[in-house]
């Protein structure tokens, strides 16, 4: 390979910068990482020679070249939760009804099943078996022994955010412990639902429905990272929703955006305020309209397979109290994960803009799932817990089943025990691992506040299952508080709690208690579903979050004329006479700043030779937004930006070439588009955060 100073001057970078009041040239430093605080990565491997003619700025654009090019006739939404999933859909003529999937079979007593779990049952052969309560209900009665060769796996996504380094070959561990490509899971997943939603759609249709007519969008945390939301898109290419030639066919969407945007259209009757002690569930018996409204829906819903809502084509009431500037924050929590986001209205289309950047964290339901299984381990030993679950993994899934449903019936008033039937084989296999019973390892334990009940069930204390909530709902209120702390969001008007975990009462009355003096908190009802209904009115009009904020510096490595006194001494690079600093971070986006819909980070490139037909250019993130160089502390290598010059260059080469790329921050993907200027041909552009 050659030296650096042998690859730079291969590059012929005579190209000088754009803007008259800067004079650098600026050549991107290389892909390799440092190996000491002091390495170079432009040194170790110069890239293949890619010259930026433009410094950084951002060119607010009025046509951002994502123009849509394609109707759609219906637009399906796809809410792939942690522990639930489900779809909805609206036709693009009629967006006002948001019809949620058919009644699912299979369900838990007491649980409502509007959606499914997110549990998946492969073959011994690895192949797709079933999805949701039939794969769950089927792993449940197969033999013990049989049920060893087959691969369950359930609350799988956390994966994607708790994994740093995720890649195409990131894999998941089914129950009985054997490793599976968490893409093939996730596809699989996306396909079964894929299927679904368009046998729904021809029944409905009475005629075959094409997938091409349907716009289809996903739901993710928005503290995600763009490898996560690339994963999901990947996922749902090889499922057959969309392909990369047709991009715009799929929208990934945030969760708390989504939730935001269907409590937009909330009326009075859809809501309960529970900083309020007005009539229950905000109906007032001079409510007319909304109880018209409610026999409306109630009616449609009867008369179709489907669930049916009505939406406003207005903005609902709640909104009418809004005044332009007004803020208002949307806790998303869901099982993995919690999510906020705030917003401020923007009158008079009601647009939203994006306050402050999403924050959350793994604070969802699964961490009372976590608790519960901390309390078993200490009575009955992690050894036998971690044993149980790999000999008899159908028998665990039942317990943490009857732990679901015991979970929902904790409430702050509370003052029976929750009881929880233990599966015989638990009991049974307990005693052949000790050698003696469950109920001596309970008085053995010392663990007062569960018992055990003569009917083979464990008898918990109010205050012992209120204890396995408490964990993850300070993380939750701390987060808040935290929050609330920023200047930003020291005015909100209202906090809407949404997400699965916002039917928990010990949650409510946790935000209610800390923040009911601060502002107005409101659940939707049916708090399940807002993130899958807002998901539909996003696909429907995926314009109405006009501004948002970057989670991430972003930027490139480039060279920069060296400057005594103000570049570290350990940066120079002397080439052809000419002194150069290397590794300098050139910013595209920083950290926390506002980037409007329609926002271009403009860059032009100029490949090292005219004939050469891929540039490929190293992005580096930070979470900080006073970044100098790319060898900075926090600064990571996170992706490539790879331009594909093949069929650009017509008939004649020119000896010059400049590639404009134009990169879009301020949707829920990063975009990029290029153009050879040239020959005014596109260039394929693809920036990937998954393999580099």
């Amino acid at each position: 390979m050659m030296d650096s100073v042998g690859m730079y001057g291969l590059c012929g970078c005579t190209a000088k910068s754009k803007m008259k009041c800067d004079s650098r040239w600026e050549i991107p430093a290389s892909e390799t990482a440092p190996t000491s605080a002091y390495s170079s990565p432009a040194r170790s491997l110069g890239d293949t020679g890619i010259t930026p003619l433009s410094p950084s700025h951002i060119v607010n654009d009025a046509d951002p070249n994502v123009s849509e090019q394609q109707t759609f006739l219906v637009v399906v939404a796809i809410d792939f939760g942690t522990t639930s999933s489900g779809y909805a859909y609206s036709f693009t003529k009629e967006p006002e009804c948001i019809h949620v999937m058919r009644r699912w079979e299979g369900g838990d007593p007491g649980v409502s099943n509007q959606k499914t779990p997110t549990t998946i049952l492969l073959t011994p052969e690895r192949k797709f078996h079933s999805f949701g309560y039939a794969a769950r209900d089927f792993y449940h009665d197969l033999d013990p022994n049989e049920a060893k060769q087959w691969l369950y796996l359930e609350k799988f996504k956390m994966k994607l955010h708790t994994t740093g380094d995720l890649t195409m070959d990131t894999d998941l561990t089914a129950a009985n412990g054997k490793k599976v490509k968490a893409l093939e899971i996730f596809a699989y997943a996306l396909q079964y639902f894929k299927e679904q939603a368009l046998k729904e759609l021809s029944d409905q249709a009475g005629s075959e429905f094409e997938n091409s007519d349907v716009r289809w969008v996903i739901t993710v945390p928005a503290i995600w990272k763009q490898p996560a939301k690339q994963f999901m898109r990947q996922a749902a290419y090889q499922a057959g929703l969309a392909s990369p030639e047709n991009a715009e066919q799929l929208i990934i969407a945030l969760e708390p955006e989504a939730a935001s945007i269907y409590c937009r259209k909330l009326r009075l009757h859809q809501m309960i305020e529970l900083s309020s002690k007005a009539a229950v569930n905000g109906y007032s018996s001079g409510d007319t309209v909304g109880a018209g409204f409610a026999q409306a829906k109630e009616h449609i819903r009867r008369n179709r397979q489907s669930r049916t809502f009505l939406v406003e084509n207005v903005i609902g009431e709640i909104w009418s109290e809004l005044e332009e500037g007004d803020k208002y924050v949307v806790v998303d929590s869901g099982g993995g994960t919690v999510d906020l986001t705030v917003h401020q209205i923007r009158l008079p289309e009601g647009h939203l803009k994006e306050l402050y950047k999403a924050t959350g964290g793994p604070y969802g339901s699964l961490g009372v799932d976590y608790e519960f299984e901390k309390l078993l381990c200490k009575i009955f030993g992690e050894d036998f817990i971690e044993q149980f679950k790999i000999k008899r993994p159908a028998a665990w899934v039942d317990l943490m089943i009857a732990f679901e449903s015991r979970k929902r019936a904790a409430a702050p008033d509370r003052t029976n025990p929750l009881n929880i039937t233990l599966p015989f084989s638990f009991i049974d296999y307990y005693k052949k691992f000790r050698g003696h019973s469950v109920e001596h390892a309970l008085r053995k334990s010392n663990v007062d506040f569960v018992k055990w009940s003569s009917q083979g069930m464990l008898r918990m204390s109010p205050d012992a299952m209120n204890a396995l909530f408490k964990p993850t709902i300070d993380s939750i209120i701390e987060h808040l508080r935290d929050l609330f702390q920023k200047p930003e969001v020291s005015t909100v008007k209202f906090l809407f709690l949404v997400g699965g975990f916002a039917e928990a009462p010990l949650l409510q009355q946790a935000v209610q208690a800390a923040f009911g003096d601060k502002c107005r908190i409101i659940i939707p009802q049916d708090v399940g579903l807002t993130i899958l209904k807002g998901a539909v009115l996003f696909g429907l009009d995926p314009a109405v979050i006009k501004v948002r904020r970057s989670p991430l510096t972003y930027g490139v490595g480039v060279l920069n004329r060296y400057v005594e006194g103000k570049h570290p001494p350990e940066k120079l690079l002397v080439k052809d006479g000419t002194r150069w600093c290397t590794d300098v971070f050139d910013k595209f986006i920083s950290a926390d700043q506002s980037v409007a819909l329609g926002e271009l980070v403009k860059r032009s490139y100029t490949p090292a030779k005219p004939s050469q037909l891929v540039i490929v250019i190293n992005i580096y993130s930070s979470e900080c937004d006073d970044v100098s160089f790319i060898t900075d502390p926090g600064v990571k290598k996170c992706g490539t930006l790879r331009l594909d010059l093949t069929g650009t260059s017509g008939t004649a080469v020119p000896a010059r070439r400049e590639i404009q790329t134009l990169m879009q921050f301020g949707d829920t993907e990063i975009k990029a588009t290029a153009v050879d200027i040239a020959t005014a041909k596109s260039v394929k552009v693809g920036i990937d955060f998954l393999n580099y």
